[in-house]
């Protein structure tokens, strides 16, 4: 993440990298993945113990790669339904 308050110009130079802009970018869209699982019931975890953590976590994860696959053939489907309307 970028500094807060003044910077030298090294540091300038290394915010501006493509390198560190790349990671800030991939930051936002980690967080909003985090924000999507807390939504959708991962906001607190039942299990007990570090194994059981990441079970939830993996479970929850796959939870929502599926919701977003589900998403995405809703989304052709209805697309396609549209186009057969338009040509009859």
């Amino acid at each position: 993440m970028p500094k807060k308050g003044r910077r030298t110009a090294s540091e300038r130079a290394r915010e501006q990298s493509e390198r560190f802009v790349a990671a800030r970018r991939a930051h936002s869209a980690v967080e909003s993945a985090i924000h999507a699982l807390e939504n959708h019931g991962l906001d607190r975890c039942l299990d007990h113990g570090v194994l059981g953590f990441k079970r939830y976590v993996g479970l929850a994860v796959l939870a929502r790669n599926l919701q977003v696959v589900g998403n995405v053939l809703q989304q052709r489907a209805l697309k396609r339904l549209q186009r057969w309307r338009a040509a009859v």
